[in-house]
């Protein structure tokens, strides 16, 4: 067994609330700070470059508003909690922070490839969307209310989620969401499975 591949000790000490706590504090400082404050911990390329290497990380903790903020960490509770319980609290860590940075680090390649210097991404999107492909590859078979209406399994959720970003992704549209940063979340979440776990996630998501 590598290293990659070594599990952790199972423990349980609620990430779930941590993280969710984490995100209400930076968001309430935004508030009290402004706009300086968001835009410093926000993952802006120009910035970057100059040394704010940690807003590869602090991004993922900063939000642009109450919806932003609210869908975000009710996306985290509902998923979270049934994910953490599943993969013990330092594997469920290690997967949405591993997630979150490379989603930006993603984003940030992509944001110089087409000269957005100035760029601002900020949100817990990226390593969410790859908390619903985790949520969907371990329990395959539970049923997500999409939208609160129709029950659809998991994975078909994922699915039907991945075809509308990659919809947007191409057409356009919405451009004030980071589309791209939501596929890279789902692209280094299968990836994690892959090398972590040795499972690949397409079978788990496409299976009867």
């Amino acid at each position: 067994m590598s290293l990659i591949n070594k599990p952790f000790k199972y423990r349980q000490f609620n990430a779930v609330f941590i993280l969710l706590a984490l995100n209400m504090v930076v968001f309430v400082a935004q508030k009290i700070f402004g706009r300086g404050l968001s835009i410093h911990l926000s993952l802006v390329p120009a910035f970057v470059l100059q040394g704010e290497v940690w807003t590869f990380i602090t991004y993922m903790f900063a939000h642009g508003s109450i919806s932003h903020i609210f869908f975000n960490m009710l996306a985290l509770y509902v998923f979270g909690t049934q994910l953490e319980a599943y993969m013990g609290s330092v594997e469920f860590l290690l997967y949405y922070l591993v997630t979150g940075v490379l989603a930006g680090a993603f984003s940030f390649g992509a944001y110089l490839f087409v000269g957005g210097w100035y760029y601002q991404l900020l949100g817990a999107s990226g390593a969410i969307f790859a908390i619903q492909l985790a949520y969907a590859v371990f329990f395959p078979n539970n049923v997500i209310y999409f939208w609160g209406i129709f029950p659809l399994r998991a994975p078909i959720v994922v699915i039907l989620f991945t075809a509308v970003e990659v919809f947007f992704s191409i057409s356009g549209f919405d451009t004030g969401v980071a589309h791209l940063t939501h596929l890279a979340g789902f692209f280094f979440g299968g990836l994690f499975f892959a090398l972590r776990y040795r499972i690949n996630p397409l079978r788990r998501l496409f299976r009867r």
